[in-house]
């Protein structure tokens, strides 16, 4: 099965969002955290994660780009299990018996968006619209040629 991990390309996360997913992450589109948000009261960086954040798993952070990438059926029960701990502790669900239908519904919705290549990039955006939230997902496509051998790679720079 394919599941969306997240990915940092650069610093940019952790200064846009209040709080960054850790890169290699599994993550979750978490439209949820936004269902009753005022758009008008969306300090700058919770407008930011509303309209490009796919949400971390591990560390409920928001993560610009995610990559499709196999994931174990083990993994992919601990997502849903701490997704519904999420429901639990952040959200109000009364307990596991109402919060894993739920989570399960997140994860199942998260893994149908990798219907592509190993390694894809993909990216949300969101908008509130009078009909509720609208969200579309597109694919990154690598500006390299494919079969050509990849010559750099991103190197965090801690200065």
């Amino acid at each position: 099965m394919r599941f969306p991990r997240a990915v940092r390309l650069d610093q940019s996360d952790t200064r846009i969002f209040e709080r960054a997913a850790e890169p290699g992450e599994w993550a979750v589109c978490g439209t949820f955290a936004f269902a009753d948000a005022d758009p008008d009261s969306l300090a700058p960086k919770q407008r930011q994660a509303f309209a490009h954040g796919f949400l971390g798993t591990a560390s409920f952070g928001r993560t610009t780009l995610v990559e499709v990438v196999e994931i174990s059926a083990a993994d992919y029960e601990a997502v849903i299990e701490r997704v519904a701990l999420h429901f639990i502790t952040d959200y109000g669900a009364p307990d596991l018996a109402v919060a894993l239908p739920a989570a399960r519904e997140e994860a199942e919705f998260a893994a149908s968006l990798c219907d592509h290549k190993l390694h894809t990039l993909l990216a949300v955006e969101r908008a509130f619209t009078d009909d509720g939230i609208a969200e579309s997902f597109r694919e990154i496509t690598p500006a390299r040629a494919p079969g050509h051998a990849k010559i750099w790679s991103i190197v965090e720079d801690d200065a």
